[in-house]
């Protein structure tokens, strides 16, 4: 996918601040540490358009960055950082939750786990929760380069046994540093942001009533 034009237009805590419209909307969430901000960028093709903290845990709210004028990525907060409060941790969770479970725009969520590492509790906990809405068809596996090519398949199948995948499901490696896997992962990505042909819907819907 050629990407033209890319900006955050809004940060949001709650609904009301989320932008209007009916564009599709792709979310990612991930660890703190999993390289969220990095791999945005890099899918993104841009150097700094999200932030990259040497400190894991900073992102607090949901960023949206519009994308072509066309849909949005959409960065949720991260999870899983050890030195965040309870409190702020559940009014993550509330945050998260909330757009979830209320967001008619939103197409999928993609979850970051970083490939080298067998996913964690959290990880389960977040996968788990995205099935329960109904998301989690994807995976994006980030620091691709730090491992061999012949280990791929082992940190495939370890990923899809422990987070338990359903079948069709999507493993999407990325390697930031070397630029590696992005057009794969919009292949994937990309078929969720189209919109059927109004004409094909009508027509859909006539030959059902006849």
């Amino acid at each position: 996918m050629k990407i033209n034009t890319a900006e955050i237009v809004m940060s949001a805590v709650k609904p009301e601040q989320y932008p209007e419209g009916d564009l599709p909307e792709i979310a990612m969430v991930g660890r703190s540490n999993v390289g969220k901000s990095s791999a945005i960028n890099t899918l993104l093709r841009r150097r700094k358009l999200a932030r990259v903290s040497s400190s894991p845990g900073k992102t607090r709210t949901i960023n949206f960055y519009l994308i072509n004028n066309a849909f949005y990525l959409v960065d949720l907060p991260g999870y899983g950082y050890a030195k965040t409060s309870k409190p702020e941790r559940a009014s993550w969770g509330k945050m998260i939750e909330t757009y979830l479970s209320t967001r008619e725009n939103l197409q999928e969520v993609v979850q970051l786990v970083d490939i080298r590492h067998k996913p964690s509790k959290d990880d389960q906990l977040m996968y788990n929760w995205l099935k329960h809405f109904g998301y989690g068809s994807l995976v994006l596996a980030t620091k691709l380069d730090k491992i061999t090519r012949s280990q791929y398949q082992k940190h495939f199948k370890i990923i899809r046994e422990t987070l338990e995948m359903p079948p069709g499901s999507r493993i999407m490696p990325l390697s930031s540093l070397k630029k590696t896997g992005i057009e794969e992962a919009w292949e994937n990505m990309r078929p969720l942001l189209e919109k059927p042909d109004p004409i094909e819907v009508r027509e859909e819907e006539n030959t059902e009533e006849t």
